[in-house]
């Protein structure tokens, strides 16, 4: 026998090359049409956090406590300034104590006024003061008219003019003035690092989508190869060339590579989902994303182009605005002592009080009242109140420089973490640039190694899957070097630990492979610790250390 034509197997798979090259494709599950009614949106990365921060609830959260915390400013500082109040009153008497106090039970005619005439004789002068002791009593309390007294008057109207002014109070206000400025400085440093995260949060979205679109068209040409060689099974097998087993075999393997396309094309749409929630689009709004995972050395976003370039040229040391947040909050604290301290001093203020009143029958406001005064004041006992005050401020202030230290300590690591996950990330793309063309090139020998009928249908198997590894591996490792890098360009207004690399509900290579693959080039958060403590005014601090 002519050795050209092989064992019967290659021989047939010669005939049945050109019927397999004809044959349409099957089983690759389609992507999900977008809505003819709705346009497909282009969206790059500097439109994603532009579009993220217009409408982002934390950063306008943030923004209003930076309004909350200058209105404290003004309100402290309000005590610096003279206190004028005003207030007009009304009183209606219904039923008063001095009602028929003089009444007398028989009318009696009116009686004249006391006229004493100096130069009358006294017999005349004794005669008048007897007239006048036999009259009816009248009000002992005036003599009626306007000179009447407010004492059981049916109407009363009041008008009053309330004046302060705090001389001397020990340092009390200033130093809660210091108190509120540094509270108000670390809101405004919060919205800062509030918008940073919510940047890295868009950016590692941005990328999970990115990712979730790659993962989703390997496992589809995974599919279409499984599809093919299937096809290519069950004609052999018509021939009579192979055994049943081997359809089966190869059904299976085609049947679990479905399951996989459906996993990754779930976890695209719920990375799609994650991402126009962050950047605040209709959850039906298609989405094209202009992200390079083919050369993720490139630019990200223009506004990272110089912190990035910087940050890629070396460890440097960094102004973190996380750790102004905590030095803001040892301010506030210092200036909580210095209140505590100021109880103990004397405080003195000047006050001044008008009052004018008017009774019937019209308000004519002709009774007045006014007064100016001024108070020391000092307590002398109050069970140790001042004392303990002191006490606890003392230490709340001991207790944010202690977190303060640590908040340093965590930033110089947080900083050393993300430039070593950075090299990881970078190394670790760099690694994977010629295994994808190397498993290609195993999957193309070992599927003709098979269609010679040098090899079985589970080494073509193996090669199949050892590419769709290579190929998700490679897209995990652009995907997390461009989100490292981003973290690079944030990283001195992140908070301290916070926006660690991993796969944070994304798509991850793990979800493409069939059966246990786990792509070995996908990057997990490794070292992140995290220090929240930005204290704020009268509040103590926290921090906290997460594994």
């Amino acid at each position: 026998m002519d050795k050209s034509f092989g064992s019967p197997r290659a021989a047939s798979a010669a005939v049945l090359a050109g019927l397999l090259l004809a044959a349409p494709v099957s089983g690759q599950a389609p992507t999900p049409p977008a809505s003819s009614s709705t346009p497909v949106r282009r969206v790059t990365l500097d439109e994603a956090l532009q579009l993220a921060e217009g409408g982002s609830e934390q950063v306008a959260a943030a923004e209003a406590g930076v309004k909350r915390a200058s209105g404290q400013v003004d309100l402290v500082r309000s005590g610096l300034y003279p206190q004028l109040n005003s207030a007009i009153g009304y009183q209606r008497t219904l039923q008063t104590q001095f009602d028929g106090i003089f009444d007398t039970d028989a009318a009696a005619a009116p009686c004249p006024g006391l006229t004493v005439n100096a130069g009358a004789p006294v017999d005349q002068r004794v005669a008048e003061l007897e007239r006048f002791l036999q009259c009816p009593p009248g009000n002992p309390f005036g003599g009626g008219g306007d000179t009447d007294l407010p004492f059981g008057q049916l109407n009363t109207w009041t008008a009053s003019l309330q004046f302060a002014q705090r001389v001397y109070d020990g340092g009390t206000l200033r130093a809660q003035e210091r108190q509120a400025r540094a509270g108000r400085d670390a809101a405004t440093l919060g919205v800062t690092t509030t918008r940073a995260q919510l940047d890295l949060d868009v950016a590692t979205a941005f990328y999970d989508a990115a990712l979730s679109d790659r993962l989703v068209t390997i496992t589809e040409a995974t599919l279409t190869q499984a599809g093919e060689t299937l096809r290519q099974i069950e004609l052999q097998f018509k021939v009579g060339q192979i055994a049943e087993f081997e359809v089966l075999r190869a059904r299976v393997s085609r049947d679990n590579q479905r399951a996989a396309v459906i996993r990754s094309t779930i976890q695209r749409d719920l990375a799609y989902l994650r991402l126009r929630q962050l950047i605040n689009v209709p959850a039906d709004q298609p989405l094209e994303l202009d992200a390079n995972l083919t050369e993720p050395n490139g630019a990200l976003a223009g506004r990272w182009t110089a912190a990035l370039a910087e940050a890629e040229a070396g460890l440097k040391a960094l102004d973190r605005t996380a750790v102004k947040q905590v030095e803001a909050g040892v301010q506030a604290n210092e200036a909580a002592v210095a209140v505590t301290q100021a109880q103990f001093k004397p405080q003195v203020s000047l006050t001044s009080s008008f009052i004018a009143y008017a009774y019937d029958p019209l308000p004519a406001f002709k009774q007045r009242d006014w007064t100016v005064g001024a108070a020391v004041s000092l307590p002398l006992l109050d069970g140790g109140r001042r004392k303990a005050n002191r006490a606890i401020a003392e230490a709340t202030l001991e207790e944010s420089r202690q977190q303060l230290q640590l908040v340093q300590e965590l930033s110089d690591l947080d900083q050393r973490s993300a430039h070593a996950m950075w090299r990881a990330a970078r190394a670790a793309w760099e690694a994977s640039s010629g295994t994808v063309e190397e498993a290609q090139r195993a999957y193309q020998i070992a599927d003709v190694r098979y269609r010679e009928g040098l090899s079985t249908q589970l080494e073509l198997n193996d090669a199949r899957l050892a590419l769709e590894r290579a190929e998700a591996s490679r897209a995990q490792a652009a995907r997390d070097l461009q989100v490292t890098r981003s973290r690079l360009a944030l990283l001195p207004d992140l908070p301290v630990g916070g926006g660690s690399v991993g796969g944070g509900g994304g798509a991850t290579a793990s979800a493409v492979a069939s059966g246990a693959a786990q792509p070995t080039g996908a990057m997990t958060a490794a070292g992140g610790t995290t220090a929240a403590g930005a204290g704020t005014a009268g509040s103590g601090t926290q921090t906290g250390v997460r594994q």
